[in-house]
């Protein structure tokens, strides 16, 4: 039964490729090489009749056409990468049949393919045949990097080899990586640093606090990102100490991700830098509500501390309004009764705050997201309120906090 369907299948692809049938073709391959009989003796012995077959739509089809049997080479496997690699190496064939040969040499894996590739890395003069020579060597892994790593000795290819090199993530990277950390190439800094961020191993560490002053914005950056993913090292390597600096970088994107960084460092130092960054004068309002939610974001119950000291320090409804709204935010169960009273303190006491509508709305969704009963009375005297808002809100918010009465 299996013989015969095979056979039918043979006689309804050749049929199709008679008629320039690409869609028919196409499905009668996919049965062929995609199905659990694919290793039968009747299909073996006419894969090479069925690669010439699938060569055929890969060279003439349209975009849709040659995605769809760019499959079908993976199940063929090797006897694929001699046609392939002519492709690649025809520059009379048109640009997109090698960028179609280069990727399906990148998904076959082997190391038959990293040469030909390489030499296109070289010697092409198109940019986008390069990157996509560039990622088909990266989706190798393992195999491809040894000549991934001689790329990063030559000026020209060096930024691609290092960003496949990162596309792997494989400990074998890291040797080859720690040799452009000081590449004259911003973009290759950039991209070694955010690789070897990655790996905890001991070379890492101090050449991320290295390029912590980087003269280029992008690799301080990317230090900063690396950093605050190892709080494991936050007093062995005074990480606190060491990202403050960076809080008042010239580079405001600098700024943003030191915020976040210091953050996921956790504890009482960090919360006050970013409280000092917070009350900072001239500081843009764009750090400024980094800062307030990294503050909610640190779990430590002085972090909610300097948010209500900020509520009262800072004279700006947009900082009003993004503490109100971070307060609502608060999970930590330790911390929900913190929030709550704060939020209510605000209230009790006629913040300015709670004299503009959004704001008072925004107090009343949050202290229905804190689901603390202490505010049901406060949110009552809300439904009376002038505002149409405040009053939708505090009626939403006391929903939540008594369900069974809606």
């Amino acid at each position: 039964m299996i013989v015969d369907n095979i056979n039918q299948l043979l006689i309804q692809a050749q049929a199709a490729y008679n008629t320039s049938d690409w869609s028919s073709l196409i499905q009668c391959l996919q049965q062929l090489t995609q199905q659990k009989d694919s290793e039968h003796p009747d299909i073996l012995k006419n894969k090479e009749h069925l690669l010439e077959l699938a060569l055929c739509v890969l060279e003439t089809g349209d975009f849709q056409q040659r995605w769809e049997i760019a499959k079908i080479f993976i199940s063929l496997g090797t006897i694929a990468i001699p046609p392939l690699v002519d492709i690649l190496k025809d520059e009379d064939v048109e640009e997109e049949l090698r960028a179609y040969a280069a990727r399906i040499l990148g998904d076959l894996k082997n190391p038959n393919a990293i040469a030909p590739l390489m030499e296109l890395l070289k010697t092409n003069e198109s940019e986008e045949l390069k990157e996509i020579a560039a990622t088909a060597l990266g989706q190798m892994g393992s195999v491809a990097i040894t000549s991934l790593t001689e790329l990063l000795a030559e000026e020209q290819t060096r930024l691609l080899a290092a960003q496949m090199l990162s596309y792997i993530r494989q400990k074998e990277t890291i040797t080859p990586l720690l040799s452009v950390v000081q590449d004259s190439q911003v973009a290759v800094r950039a991209v070694a640093i955010e690789a070897l961020s990655s790996f905890h191993d001991e070379r890492v560490p101090p050449v991320l606090l290295n390029a912590l002053n980087d003269v280029a914005a992008p690799v301080r950056r990317e230090a900063v990102v690396g950093l605050g993913f190892r709080p494991d090292l936050r007093e062995a390597l005074d990480l606190v100490a060491k990202l403050q600096p960076r809080l008042y970088d010239i580079n405001q994107d600098v700024c943003c991700a030191a915020v976040v960084a210091l953050s996921r460092m956790g504890g009482e130092a960090a919360a006050q830098e970013l409280f000092q960054v917070l009350i900072s004068p001239n500081i843009p309002i764009r750090l400024q509500l980094e800062a307030i939610r990294a503050l909610s974001w640190v779990e430590i119950p002085c972090g909610l501390e300097h948010l209500q000291q900020a509520l009262h320090q800072l004279q700006s409804p947009t900082i009003w309004q993004e503490i109100v709204t971070v307060l609502g935010r608060v999970t930590d169960t330790t911390l929900t009764n913190k929030a709550a009273e704060i939020l209510l303190g605000m209230l009790r006491q006629n913040h300015p705050g709670v004299e503009i509508a959004s704001i008072k709305s925004a107090i009343a969704l949050s202290l229905g997201q804190l689901g603390k009963m202490q505010a049901m009375d406060v949110l009552i005297e809300m439904l009376a309120d002038k505002d149409a808002q405040v009053r939708l809100h505090a009626s939403a918010a006391l929903r939540k906090l008594s369900p069974e009465k809606q």
